[in-house]
């Protein structure tokens, strides 16, 4: 088999659109559908990955005589001999566009926060001839509810941290990098696990999915969007055997003097490595570090709300902890805890919660997550959907809709779509084509082949930023006594 077959974007489709171009009324000449969260987990999405599947897949010449050949040698077969494949069509777009797609796609600007049941992008076709382009697509530019999903997810678990952090820590330093990503084993393909972790990295800049790092510098000019420190995993500590954890634990701080270091510590016995090797044994090796850098100590089984808690009190039986100004306490700065066992949005609140109560700072505390972040989740997390709303038949319009008698959340919108932000901030899709151009959120970034925009991570980090991390850059800009960080 070629390895390079899927490259053909013929077979970017379901197998059953190969058969529509002859489904629509005759006469069709211009078919516009669009894309929207019907509703789901999160009451507001963020808009994330179009741009990566438009760079990876549809921008210049993505079509030409050889793949037209192929792809009808291929549905011949798929088919059982049926002669269903659109080869006219498709030469078409090769002698009349040289193998630029005929299409035009407005989409709302990345890293936008958009309340759910509101339109995200819509695609039209430009060339009259082949209107059932636009819905051949359908089934490649739906795949961006993945990325939209996991950047959704984890800007609402950076509200959660955030939110304890305003409660209980002195200031939001450090914010970036209380969610990091450990999903990349766990993702189904390095191709899913790259999509996702960039997703995460609008809302983050903790990371080890090294694919997703290589995905945002290739996609979105970012020569690096997030950063790991030197950390251990159980095999490193238990090849030293039960006898040996403190030597594994001695390794780990004289191999990496300096900086941030990570250390699992419930191979045998968290308690025990926490109060007597850390605490006892390797103590004045900690302390003699201090000024050098941050001992992260990674517990990983156990109840987390409970092992959490714990972790933190032993350590305040052997190291000095102070009280900051909201009265909760604060490990010494060269110490942390890491917990990356059973994090998801559904509970990482509860651990925060169990820390506030036992009086400790959310500043303690830094969170990794994997297969909650990059797995849990599948497009009907967010119920998305790709529907037509409007064609031209023998030159007239037509605004068109589904409406299941069945199911009433799943009736579609009418004609021609726009986005439009009301005067009181509200976000409101306007239907049947009576919107406003000049008040449109949805902005051209695709139209025959070419990327009309082409957004930096950085300024998508900007527009998905989190109210509470906007708010407090906004007064601090204010303060006469800022220095403009958070």
């Amino acid at each position: 088999m070629d390895p390079n077959a899927v490259e053909n974007v013929l077979y970017l489709a379901d197998s059953y659109k190969v058969t529509h171009h002859e489904q629509y009324p005759e006469g069709t000449t211009h078919v516009y559908s669009y894309f929207e969260s019907r509703g789901g987990k999160f009451s507001e999405v963020c808009f994330f990955g179009l741009q990566y599947i438009l760079k990876r897949w549809l921008i210049g010449p993505v079509v030409n005589k050889h793949m037209i050949q192929e792809a009808k040698n291929f549905f011949a077969v798929h088919f059982g001999g049926q002669d269903v494949f659109n080869e006219k069509g498709w030469n078409h777009i090769v002698e009349k566009h040289n193998g630029y797609l005929p299409l035009r796609i407005m989409a709302v600007p990345e890293g936008t926060c958009v309340p759910v049941k509101n339109v995200l992008f819509t695609v039209e076709n430009t060339d009259p001839e082949v209107p059932w382009l636009t819905n051949w697509f359908e089934t490649l530019l739906v795949q961006v509810w993945y990325p939209m999903t996991v950047c959704t997810s984890s800007r609402a678990q950076k509200g959660v941290i955030a939110k304890y952090m305003m409660e209980t820590a002195e200031s939001l330093d450090g914010l970036p990098f209380k969610l990091h990503d450990f999903g990349y084993r766990g993702a189904t393909s390095v191709e899913s696990a790259g999509i996702g972790d960039a997703a995460h990295l609008v809302n983050f800049v903790g990371t080890d999915t090294i694919a997703g790092l290589q995905l945002c510098r290739k996609y979105y000019q970012c020569p690096m969007a997030g950063f790991s420190i030197p950390a251990a995993e159980h095999s490193t500590i238990t090849t030293w055997q039960k006898s040996g954890e403190a030597a594994a634990f001695r390794n780990m701080l004289e191999r990496y003097p300096t900086g941030l270091v990570s250390v699992v510590s419930d191979s045998y016995d968290v308690h025990n490595a926490v109060s007597n090797i850390w605490g006892e044994q390797l103590h004045q090796l900690v302390l003699d570090r201090a000024d050098k850098g941050c001992l992260v100590i990674r517990p990983d089984s156990g109840e987390p709300e409970k092992i959490v808690v714990e972790v933190l009190e032993l350590l305040s039986e052997k190291f000095p902890v102070t009280t900051n100004s909201k009265g909760y306490r604060v490990l010494p700065p060269y110490l942390r805890v890491i917990q990356g066992d059973g994090i998801s949005y559904e509970t990482i609140g509860g651990i925060l919660e169990a820390m506030k109560s036992s009086g400790w700072s959310a500043e303690n505390i830094v969170f990794g997550t994997g297969g909650a972040l990059l797995q849990k989740l599948d497009r009907d997390t967010q119920q998305c959907a790709f529907k037509c709303s409007y064609v031209v038949v023998n030159g007239q319009p037509r605004n068109v809709f589904k409406s299941p008698a069945t199911d009433a959340a799943k009736r579609s919108k009418k004609g021609r779509l726009s986005l439009e932000r009301r005067e009181d901030g509200s976000i409101v899709t306007v239907q049947e084509g009576l919107g406003s151009p000049e008040k449109d959120m949805l902005v051209p970034v695709y139209e025959n082949g070419r990327l009309l925009r082409d957004y930096t991570l950085d300024e998508i980090r900007q527009r998905a930023e989190i109210d509470i991390v906007t708010s407090v850059k906004r007064k601090s800009s204010l303060s006469p006594q800022s220095n403009g960080t958070v």
